[in-house]
């Protein structure tokens, strides 16, 4: 079902950044998030990624800022929380309204429900307030349980990602590339 709510063209992010995933907190082999044509460079410079510090919302403006923080957060088996933001962003787009109430009931079922697959951490009031808002569907009826999860990831995910030798290594990467 996730794989609805994600667009197709993040698998390729998600392939490349599989060499996060699969270690505790570091990457030394920066090829896996390369882009798939061997000839190209990962285009990201250490501007950018030295950006990411400035503001949580300018790391979630960034393609390879969102792949990073995603890879952090499956060490930390908290992507759901980020999956779910980036659901919301992507169900705020659609157009159909008959696709609206079935995108709706699709994350509710995934994020939002007691005992959810991906369940998010959000308060029963919160939960509650979601619920009623998804029986008439509109493209703000995730906006309170989306800020609560946004504001839990900027407070808490977010420091600890840039604290993380995971984003030292790609800063010192990016910088190795320069030079």
């Amino acid at each position: 079902m996730a794989a609805l709510l994600m667009p197709r063209r993040n698998k390729g992010m998600r392939t490349r950044l599989g060499c996060l995933s699969h270690k505790s907190d570091s990457c030394s082999d920066f090829t896996a998030i390369l882009p798939d044509k061997p000839n190209r460079a990962l285009k990201l410079s250490t501007e950018e990624a030295t950006r990411w510090a400035d503001s949580f919302d300018v790391l979630l403006s960034h393609k390879y800022g969102v792949a990073a923080f995603r890879a952090f957060l499956k060490t930390e088996f908290s992507e759901e929380n980020l999956e779910f933001w980036l659901a919301c962003e992507e169900f705020k787009k659609t157009r159909s309204t008959a696709k609206l109430v079935s995108k709706a009931h699709r994350i509710f079922e995934e994020f939002v429900d007691v005992q959810a697959p991906r369940e998010v951490n959000i308060d029963f009031q919160t939960r509650e307030a979601t619920r009623k808002n998804i029986q008439e569907p509109s493209l703000t009826c995730f906006d309170q349980a989306q800020g609560k999860v946004h504001s839990l990831m900027e407070k808490d995910s977010y420091p600890r990602f840039l604290r993380s030798k995971m984003y030292l290594d790609l800063l010192s990467q990016s910088q190795r590339r320069l030079s």
